[in-house]
């Protein structure tokens, strides 16, 4: 028997690092648990922030527990690296499904922004877009108590996605 593909190794490695990962720290999620609003897409901003329409008003939402990086970072004409690459994922991680905002505890941030985490639902199926995020490397953890229900899973999905060398962690360029 030979030796398996670089790739499928190192996909491999990944998902035994991530499956690691879940069973020493909070387990991935599988569904929202706190208050939800359903809600529909008006626009991806960034890689961490979309405006939807929730019970008639658009709102700017601002993802719970992790920070992209910046479209408009220090010099609008030149956005920070892998900023382009997080916005496209956000977008396609929302397409095609239902979005439901769950809250934490805080309401808005200081610059007025519904803090939410951000779920998508397809066919039954449930996926925490903000743990998407970081577990392919568009995003890294940033948390602001009290707004913490899903910090050790999005910390494990960070160290997994640093360990895989995915995203934001690779040597590639974006």
């Amino acid at each position: 028997m030979g030796r398996a593909p670089a790739g499928l190794a190192i996909a491999l490695a990944v998902a035994l690092a991530v499956a690691a990962c879940g069973a020493q720290g909070g387990s991935a999620p599988d569904h929202p648990t706190g208050p939800t609003r359903p809600a529909t897409l008006v626009r991806v901003a960034d890689g961490d922030t979309i405006r939807v329409v929730v019970d008639g008003v658009e709102e700017r939402v601002r993802y719970i527990g992790i920070d992209a990086p910046e479209l408009n970072g220090a010099a609008p004409a030149t956005p920070d690296p892998y900023a382009e690459a997080a916005t496209e994922a956000n977008a396609r991680l929302l397409a095609g499904g239902r979005i439901v905002l769950e809250k934490d505890v805080s309401e808005r941030d200081r610059f007025g922004r519904l803090l939410r985490n951000v779920w998508i639902e397809r066919d039954g199926t449930w996926m925490l877009v903000n743990l998407a995020l970081v577990t392919d490397g568009f995003a890294q953890v940033s948390t602001f108590p009290p707004d913490v229900a899903y910090v050790d899973v999005l910390l494990d999905a960070e160290r997994a996605a640093r360990e895989g060398r995915r995203g934001l962690w690779s040597d590639m360029p974006p």
